[in-house]
């Protein structure tokens, strides 16, 4: 049934679960679904966290009439920002790193917001980094409020109160196994602990990419092996955010680079679902995690976003090619 809504912001949560059939192992005891966050109206997950942030600092006092969000983003936060800027009239600037796709500052500064590029591979302390840039940005302009999504218990509660309790109701209390990749870890910590809260033998799993730390430090506790540049946006990190809490995942999954935008490529032509990499790379992590598994499970993969933001990328064949993916 069509429903009509105040305003856009309503329509934020309630995305479809869908189950793969094309793009898993064929003989796989295993039904893999996918909770397909591109049906958010900024889509992407992040429209969730970009809502609780605003909606938490406007309770609090903390952001006035007329202010400006500020935040460090892979291009999805800030984007769901940027959308819900528009809506309550807020002004908005981020920052990012080079790396980030040409369609995610495009969308920005569709929005009307104001994108500051910094260089890859800097160290998160670094003054030259897109975190060190928009502390100082929201330092020096008057009336902004730093979203701070890595550190901000609005990402990390949001997950918990809303996506977590929304999963369990698709999934009729089915879910063996939770996959999803970590980049404020909001996501994976949050839907994880309401999961657990249900189910305490549900399975949070963490596909991480190829040179992340997270791996290390959740294997570890120490990063054995320094942050390395890779591809895929948006997952993995090169610092530890406070939304990410170990304790409610069970395991980490590393996946590289040619494993995600070939698969990513393959979701699209094979199961008509144009998600963006860092989807791929959960899905790769959740066939791996699979094969662990010793009963026919149901295994939910969080797709982060939708593939329209990687069109010079993901699914561009010279781009591709070049990188040696196919």
């Amino acid at each position: 049934m069509s429903r009509k809504y105040e305003n856009l912001l309503d329509t934020v949560g309630q995305t479809p679960v869908v189950l793969l059939k094309r793009c898993v192992p064929e003989n796989s005891p295993h039904r893999f679904w996918a909770k397909l966050e591109y049906f958010n109206p900024g889509l992407s997950v992040k429209d969730r966290i970009a809502l609780a942030i605003v909606e938490g600092a406007e309770s609090r006092g903390e952001l006035k009439e007329g202010g400006t969000l500020v935040e460090a983003t892979s291009g999805n936060t800030g984007v769901g920002l940027a959308m819900v800027a528009a809506v309550k009239g807020y002004k908005a600037i981020f920052t990012m790193p080079e790396k980030i796709s040409l369609e995610k500052r495009a969308t920005l500064r569709a929005y009307g917001a104001e994108v500051i590029i910094t260089p890859n591979g800097v160290e998160p302390d670094d003054p030259k980094s897109h975190y060190s840039v928009a502390k100082k940005i929201a330092s020096e302009t008057p009336g902004a409020y730093y979203t701070n999504q890595y550190h901000n218990p609005d990402n990390l509660n949001q997950h918990i109160e809303q996506t977590g309790p929304e999963i369990w109701e698709q999934m009729e209390g089915k879910i063996d196994v939770f996959v999803a990749g970590a980049g404020t870890g909001g996501t994976i910590s949050g839907v994880g602990k309401y999961l657990k809260s249900k189910n305490p033998d549900v399975k949070i799993v963490c596909n991480d990419p190829i040179g992340s730390i997270l791996y290390d430090v959740f294997y570890y506790k120490e990063v054995r092996n320094p942050p390395q540049t890779y591809l895929v946006e948006g997952i993995g990190e090169d610092m530890l955010p406070e939304c990410l809490v170990f304790d409610t995942i069970d395991d980490f999954v590393q996946v590289n680079d040619k494993e995600s935008f070939q698969l990513c490529l393959k979701m699209c032509q094979k199961e008509g679902l144009m998600v963006g990499p860092s989807s791929a790379s959960a899905l790769v992590g959740a066939i791996k995690y699979s094969e662990k598994l010793t009963k026919p499970s149901d295994i939910l993969v969080m797709m982060p976003d939708h593939g329209s933001k990687y069109l010079s990328k993901a699914f561009d064949k010279e781009w591709l090619a070049e990188k040696g993916f196919i």
